[in-house]
């Protein structure tokens, strides 16, 4: 599986970051349909409502994904400026209000933690956009890292990937901010990044999960986010559905995987210009290969770094 989550047709993706201060925010640009799916229970996020399929507003334009926590969701303010210059959002008859909805990861405690994503990074971001989606620490992933059960200094460097793939003559696109607590396995179940020991082979976290009652401190700075798109014309109930089928795709690469300490947030979004009802054949089709593109882009995320 090669490609990039730019090759579904409709989409741009940019990256702005601050390698001193190991952080950075990465700007998915549409317009499309979106949906989401959360299975963390430590998540940071703005607008996620606006892609209720019960909301007003059927399209958004942008998804952000960043660092800096609840404090990295200033950068949609500099995305939805950008937005609104370009004269997209969502028309009200007094204005054009853009739609940015955005999640974040913990990286503070990575670098200097009084340096986040802003207004001017977000800005930063959309400039950068484009067809090319560079993978590794950037953007969002600065300061991702992989494997923090055994301390942050046994952990070791996540980040961003992405992959496409085609089903039934759709495109089927991932990408992915790879920053668990847990370590990522390939889909042979094989660790290939996590905690270590001290003399550089993997402590396998599931392993230190399991008596995680006796640490002494449990760590905080955590979250896999992804987007699944295609040009397959999905209205929202059926991206729900997508979301959720994707989102097996962490639980399959990451282990442990959705914990009490990750914020893990998917979303699903659909670029082409009407939707329309599916048949259920089309929607495991879809659904299945989402989930292969996200495991396949979690994985470059981390040997990409």
């Amino acid at each position: 599986m090669t490609g990039r989550i730019t090759d579904v047709p409709g989409l741009r993706v940019g990256h702005a970051q601050d390698h001193d201060a190991r952080t950075g925010c990465t700007v998915v640009i549409g317009p499309f349909r979106a949906a989401c799916d959360i299975r963390g229970t430590a998540t940071g996020t703005r607008e996620l409502e606006a892609i209720s399929h019960l909301h007003l507003v059927d399209r958004v334009d942008a998804i952000l994904l960043t660092g800096g926590s609840a404090y990295g969701l200033a950068a949609a303010d500099g995305v939805v400026a950008w937005i609104e210059e370009q004269g997209g959002g969502f028309d009200t008859g007094v204005a054009r209000i853009p739609i940015v909805p955005a999640a974040v990861i913990f990286d503070l405690a990575v670098g200097r933690s009084d340096r986040r994503p802003d207004a001017a990074m977000g800005r930063a971001a959309c400039l950068a956009a484009g067809l090319d989606c560079p993978e590794g620490q950037v953007g969002a992933g600065t300061g991702a890292a992989v494997g923090k059960l055994a301390g942050t200094a046994a952990a070791m460097p996540g980040g961003v990937g992405t992959a496409v793939a085609s089903v039934a003559g759709h495109t089927v696109g991932a990408l992915a901010v790879v920053n668990p607590l847990g370590d990522v396995v390939d889909r042979h179940g094989r660790i290939i990044a996590g905690a270590r020991n001290t003399d550089g082979t993997f402590a396998d976290s599931v392993r230190l999960a399991r008596s995680a009652a006796d640490l002494p401190l449990m760590p905080t700075s955590n979250t896999t986010l992804s987007v699944v798109a295609t040009d397959a014309p999905l209205d929202r109930p059926a991206l729900q559905m997508l979301a959720r089928a994707a989102s097996t795709a962490v639980a399959r690469r990451t282990a442990p995987a959705h914990t009490p300490f990750d914020g893990d947030v998917g979303f699903a979004v659909s670029t082409a210009t009407q939707a329309r009802s599916i048949d259920p054949g089309l929607a495991l089709a879809l659904g299945t290969t989402a989930a292969e593109v996200l495991g396949e882009a979690i994985e470059r995320a981390v040997r990409e770094t």
